[in-house]
């Protein structure tokens, strides 16, 4: 089998393009599933848009730029070789197409090894997101922020221009003074739950639907085939993921002066019983509508990049 960097390269350039078509809904996603006093979609977008302008939409970006293209060419490139390793180990020739066991293999193997390296990234690009959002007197107090013996009460309060970190380094440092190298993996436990399952839902459904959209006259995929199956793909792995995504999100969302939850177990029933199943829910409207732009870009833009190095 011959190892390819260029899946990686192609990865890298989905992976830039992903973000930067993403990013704005996968703030609501994130303030949605985490934070508190939005009704629905809407009611977030509207509020997000009053209060922070277009600019608080791309709040965090720049760090999942520098890192989520560096995370999709891992994910790619670890998916594309190891796929074609299966298979050369399988059936000898790793050009062979993959059956449904050899892809659901790569696709799980994906997930799990993804985790290492997409769990910080999430992690300080939820803190960042969420930087707006209240924190209670009683956890101003705690950091030494309010007087002792205080009379206000214990209620949410709003600190819009003292945000509790200034950018992803600050943020990154944070982390690891309050909880050390382990604290920048808060939430991985609930992502492996996610990403595990969801790479299988992702890879699966756009090989399927792009062997289905492609007339067998053709060798590539067409754009618009490509664009549509990784839409399609996008769309059904965020929407089944959305559980465990929404557990994930309020662990990492869970900062130190306002830490709450002991661990996924707790997270998910303290969840439950204070706001019902429908809380594992919440978002999954923007998981999908996020999730088909998202995908669709970096499934074209990692495909047509293959085929431009691969031209050659």
């Amino acid at each position: 089998m011959t190892f390819r960097v260029d899946d990686f390269i192609a990865g890298w350039i989905g992976g830039a393009s992903s973000v930067v078509v993403g990013h704005p809904l996968d703030t609501v996603k994130t303030r949605l599933q985490a934070g508190e006093g939005y009704r629905n979609m809407l009611h977030c977008i509207l509020t997000i848009y009053r209060k922070e302008t277009v600019a608080g939409f791309f709040k965090g970006m720049s760090f999942p730029l520098c890192s989520i293209t560096i995370y999709n060419s891992a994910v790619f490139g670890f998916f594309s070789n190891t796929r074609r390793l299966i298979s050369q180990y399988r059936h000898g020739d790793g050009r062979d197409a993959c059956s449904m066991l050899d892809l659901t293999a790569a696709s799980m193997l994906t997930g799990l090894v993804s985790v290492g390296l997409g769990a910080p990234v999430d992690l300080v690009k939820i803190r960042l997101q969420m930087q707006t959002q209240t924190v209670l007197a009683e956890n101003l107090h705690l950091a030494g922020n309010v007087p002792s013996g205080s009379s206000i009460p214990l209620r949410s309060v709003h600190a819009p221009q003292q945000p509790l970190y200034r950018g992803p380094l600050h943020c990154i440092s944070s982390i690891l003074q309050a909880d050390g190298p382990q604290g920048l993996y808060r939430g991985a436990g609930a992502m492996v739950l996610r990403d595990v399952p969801g790479y299988a839902l992702y890879f699966i459904p756009y090989t399927i639907l792009c062997d289905l959209l492609t007339p067998e006259s053709l060798s590539d995929p067409h754009p618009c085939s490509i664009w549509l199956a990784g839409g399609l793909a996008g769309s059904i792995s965020w929407v089944t993921a959305t559980p465990a995504d929404v557990v994930k999100s309020r662990m990492q969302a869970d900062a130190q002066q306002q830490r709450k939850y002991r661990g996924i177990l707790h997270c998910i029933v303290h969840s439950y019983r204070t706001e019902g199943a429908q809380v594992f829910f919440r978002g999954a409207t923007v998981n999908a509508i996020r999730g088909f732009p998202m995908s669709s870009t970096m499934f074209l833009m990692y495909e047509l990049s293959l085929q431009f190095f691969r031209s050659f």
